[in-house]
């Protein structure tokens, strides 16, 4: 089951599948496909799609650390693009690097899937109560 894909329609649009989640190093990775309509004229992915791949990793990386009872709402994101971001499939790793009652911050890195280093995020973001699938939201 793609349990990110099945709830969450923008994680289908970036082709989100679950790898792993290390408890203790609070560390989760996700597996992403850069869809054919990300690509720009010079035939890579968008750097502000690409910060949503960062930023999505990153988000996970806190849900799956509070056990799915948090969620952190951005303040501010640093994105560095290391390299052009192909389309097609990526990997990336999010960790959360301190988590506080009020504030958590968060890093995360993404992939080729050869293993070099495409893009590299750091989050200071809001510690909030997870909310539900946007079905349960609407209204």
């Amino acid at each position: 089951m793609n349990w990110a894909v099945e709830q969450f329609p923008h994680a289908k649009l970036m082709g989100v599948e679950f790898e792993s989640f290390d408890k203790e190093r609070e560390e989760i990775v996700l597996r992403f496909t850069a869809p054919e309509h990300f690509r720009t004229p010079r035939g890579f992915c968008q750097g502000g799609l690409v910060a949503g791949f960062l930023d999505e990793v990153m988000g996970w990386a806190h849900v799956w650390a509070t056990d799915h009872a948090e969620a952190p709402l951005n303040l501010e994101i640093n994105m560095t693009l290391v390299r052009a971001v192909p389309i097609g499939p990526l990997k990336a790793k999010g960790r959360v690097v301190k988590r506080g009652r009020r504030v958590t911050y968060l890093e995360s890195e993404l992939f080729g899937l050869d293993g070099e280093l495409l893009a590299r995020a750091t989050s200071t973001a809001l510690v909030t109560e997870r909310p539900g699938p946007p079905s349960e939201n609407a209204g």
